[in-house]
């Protein structure tokens, strides 16, 4: 009895033992479950932040601009002038684009031939297409190639560096003097050869409009010959930034030992247009500097800016017409027009590329009161919208109707009508 007892007692014991561990660990795994499931992290979280300002940029000037209306969305130091190096031959480029054709032959001459490196090695004597040339030009940034070209267009490398100059004055530029057409360092009697990296974003952005010159920037890999045939030369595009990022339009970068690093390229996504602009990102050995600060800008642009409407119908009130007069009034009676503005459906989807948070200003630019006479469809004045100050667009405000001045015979007639009638 005491030893059945006592197996009893132990097996009583073993199970109850067998039932504490499995409540153990079904706890355990329990609690563990859902602590897990507490303090799981999504593996699809993107925790990198998009700053509303660029990070801290290498380049002493950059500008970020609008490709579409030229207006500068991000600047660093901007409108400092400072020497550009190869980013000049965007301009060489589209100078020869629209004064020569592309068939022309050009003969190089010993001052083209002796150019330092970059070089295609053009010999004395040769001749070649313009064409040719200025793809050997863009995509791997010849300076000889610079020099033969200007030569043929310009007549000399002074008379094509005054097309330059005159080209950058069309194009809007305040702050840009070009004495090579290669970009080398220079100086002369007017001062060094430089730009600013705002002028060179609207050199680029006027070049992209320009098919011929996308063309031949958007090109991996060109092969041509001197006329004769006898020498043949491939050149690949150095703008690395063409396989960095999808959709770029054009680019050229630039280095010389005053100008460091250079780099000025057109992109475009979802239909924005950002133009980029470095002088001056760093010096050896920092050559990937231009695009790393090349990235930031772009992802500024795009994250921050997005097209939207700024047609808003205005409200343009009663213009008081001083002296007027009109069929069947009394004396002292005040005469009243309203302006009329003429827009198109057109007129009303305009788009302006905007920062979140800003807004257009749209003002009623008429006067208050007009002397008569007036005639209708006369301009009184402008609806005008404006954005960071800036005028951007404007309708004319034309007078609706017309208004005679009153005169002595009017008032002589008004008397004697009102007095025997």
């Amino acid at each position: 009895m005491d030893c059945q007892h006592v197996r009893w007692s132990m097996r009583m014991k073993h199970i109850a033992a067998v039932i504490v561990v499995t409540a153990v660990l079904l706890f355990t795994q329990t609690y563990t479950s859902a602590r897990g499931a507490e303090h799981k992290i999504p593996q699809t979280v993107d925790m990198t932040p998009v700053a509303e300002e660029p990070a801290e940029l290498y380049a002493l000037s950059a500008v970020l601009m609008d490709g579409e209306s030229g207006r500068v969305l991000y600047e660093k130091d901007g409108e400092r002038p400072l020497a550009n190096a190869s980013t000049t031959k965007v301009l060489t480029c589209i100078v020869a684009l629209e004064n020569s054709l592309g068939d022309d032959y050009v003969q190089v001459s010993q001052n083209a031939a002796s150019q330092p490196e970059v070089k295609l090695g053009l010999r004395k004597g040769e001749q070649y297409y313009l064409e040719d040339l200025l793809y050997s030009l863009m995509l791997k940034s010849h300076n000889d190639t610079a020099v033969a070209i200007a030569e043929h267009c310009g007549g000399s490398v002074e008379g094509f560096a005054r097309m330059l100059n005159r080209k950058a004055k069309q194009i809007g530029c305040k702050d840009t003097y070009f004495i090579t057409p290669n970009g080398l360092d220079a100086e002369d009697e007017n001062g060094k050869h430089h730009t600013t990296a705002k002028d060179l974003a609207l050199i680029m952005r006027y070049a992209v409009k320009n098919e011929t010159f996308l063309h031949i920037a958007q090109t991996r890999d060109y092969t041509f010959s001197e006329i004769t045939g006898k020498r043949t030369f491939s050149v690949h595009n150095a703008n690395a930034f063409l396989d960095m990022r999808d959709g770029v339009l054009a680019g050229k970068t630039g280095y010389t030992s005053q100008a460091g690093y250079c780099y000025v390229c057109a992109w475009e996504k979802e239909g924005k247009t950002f133009i980029v602009s470095l002088l001056g990102c760093g010096w050896p050995n920092h050559k990937t500097y231009k695009w790393s600060d090349t990235k930031k800008l772009l992802e500024f642009g795009d994250y921050n800016y997005e097209y939207e409407t700024y047609w808003k119908e205005p409200q343009t009130g009663k213009i008081l017409v001083t002296d007027g007069v009109e069929d069947g009034q009394d004396i002292g009676t005040k005469i009243y027009l309203r302006g009329k503005c003429s827009v198109t459906a057109y007129d009303r989807e305009k788009e302006v590329l905007l920062k979140k948070g800003e807004t257009v200003t749209c003002k009623i630019e008429i006067p208050q009161k007009v002397s008569a006479p007036v005639l209708k469809g006369e301009k009184l004045g402008r609806i005008a919208y404006y954005l960071d100050g800036k005028l951007i667009d404007f309708y004319p405000v034309y007078a609706e109707k017309s208004v005679e001045k009153i005169s002595f015979k009017w008032y002589t007639e008004k008397v004697f009508h009102d007095f025997f009638h």
